[in-house]
């Protein structure tokens, strides 16, 4: 075969693995931006590579990820974004390859909102043992194999993970049509001023993050459920100001997100801002907004492929 035909190869090899690169990437760093970054040097790892030595392409190609998430959550630059307060999952619209697997109940939790928010509390090794077996079911002898570590470390930095994030979970799955009514309640009783019966949607333990629409140094928390609820009031109150602020009149749609009800705020076919959903027994648990350009890029590109449908409200 003539080096022409080998490269040709070599790049459909890495294709037919590119969506599984994404995917992995992206729940290791909660960012699709970044995990786009490490698909693009994996690539770059695999042209450079004796590929004649590989003997597992898809192995190697998932250790060389995993390393490069990894180094990515241990440079100081990532510390400092991360412990600032300012960080944030990266929404996905549901349907993203990005998301990668979702059979099971593993799957589909190791890559929503809440989740990627809680392993922001394991170690990097934790992080990536629990993604790689949770999410994509590798053994332990093959995480050791990709991380350099034995079989019983995999096992006990698995444990560590799942009970860190067992300990911290608000609830399972919850059946979408519950969800949906509940969120369209909650916005109907926002909308209506309805104050006290926002504060009925939440659980008693509710929070509400807000990351300002990327104004704010830090990620605004409310920690009560009237809190909560004059802030919501108050924030979807439309004003000629907040208006001009979005550039229009958008309209409000229910969409999926990383497995859970959000509502989107959207203008033209341009997303401005998402908020999401934490669900439990029937009630909110965790409130999410989402506003800063960044954080909206990859949503706002899948929403313009995604095709119209019928507005919760079509002029806020």
């Amino acid at each position: 075969m003539d080096s022409t035909a080998t490269d040709r190869f070599g790049t459909s090899r890495f294709e037919a693995s590119r969506s599984r690169l994404a995917s992995l990437a992206y729940r290791l760093l909660g960012s699709a931006a970044d995990a786009e970054d490490v698909v693009q040097d994996a690539f770059l790892h695999w042209q450079a590579a004796d590929r004649q030595r590989i003997k597992v392409p898809e192995a190697w190609l998932a250790k060389v990820v995993t390393n490069l998430c990894l180094d990515r959550l241990r440079s100081a630059r990532a510390r400092r974004e991360r412990t600032a307060g300012a960080w944030l999952p990266e929404p996905l619209l549901d349907g993203d390859p990005m998301l990668g697997p979702a059979d099971s109940f593993e799957q589909r939790e190791s890559v929503s909102l809440a989740v990627l928010t809680l392993m922001e509390r394991l170690s990097p090794l934790e992080r990536a043992v629990y993604v790689l077996r949770e999410a994509f079911s590798h053994s332990h002898a093959e995480i050791a194999e990709i991380l350099d570590i034995t079989e019983f470390a995999s096992q006990q930095h698995l444990h560590r993970a799942r009970r860190r994030i067992t300990a911290a979970r608000r609830g399972g799955e919850v059946d979408p049509a519950s969800a949906r009514r509940v969120v369209e309640e909650f916005l109907a009783a926002a909308s209506s001023g309805r104050t006290e019966r926002l504060v009925a949607l939440l659980t008693d333990d509710a929070i509400a993050i807000s990351d300002g629409a990327g104004l704010a140094e830090k990620l605004l928390r409310y920690d009560t459920p009237q809190r909560i609820a004059a802030v919501v009031r108050a924030g979807l109150r439309p004003t000629p100001a907040k208006r001009r602020f979005a550039g229009g009149t958008p309209a409000i749609h229910y969409a999926l997100v990383n497995g859970a009800s959000a509502i989107l705020f959207v203008i033209g076919d341009q997303v401005i801002g998402a908020v999401t959903f934490d669900i439990t027994g029937g009630k909110i648990a965790t409130v999410r907004g989402i506003a800063a350009p960044t954080r909206l890029v990859r949503l706002a590109e899948a929403w313009r492929r995604h095709g119209p449908d019928t507005p919760l409200i079509s002029q806020w």
